[in-house]
């Protein structure tokens, strides 16, 4: 469920709003005016969130590559990562 509150408590309730963003995991909404305004993130969430984003541009990235021909089999690219990481077949 969203949590909404207004501007005011990011000066007075500072750490009630950084505890609950930390613990949950989830944002809260601060408005300015009624209106909304900012949304608040743990640093962790925010991390984690660029990091989805960029898995996703990298997968769009890969499948147009695939779309133009321009990738390769696989099985060649993990014989070239084994090798690289020393996981080659003895």
């Amino acid at each position: 469920m969203a949590v909404i509150r207004p501007s005011s408590d990011l000066r007075n309730k500072y750490n009630e709003i950084s505890d609950f963003c930390n613990r949950y995991h989830e944002p809260v909404f601060i408005t300015k005016n009624g209106t909304g305004d900012l949304v608040v993130l743990s640093n962790a969430e925010y991390e984690r969130l660029c990091g989805k984003q960029e898995f996703h541009r990298l997968l769009d990235e890969g499948i147009r590559a695939m779309q133009e021909g321009k990738s390769r089999p696989a099985e060649d690219f993990f014989a070239e990562l084994e090798k690289k990481l020393g996981f080659e077949e003895v």
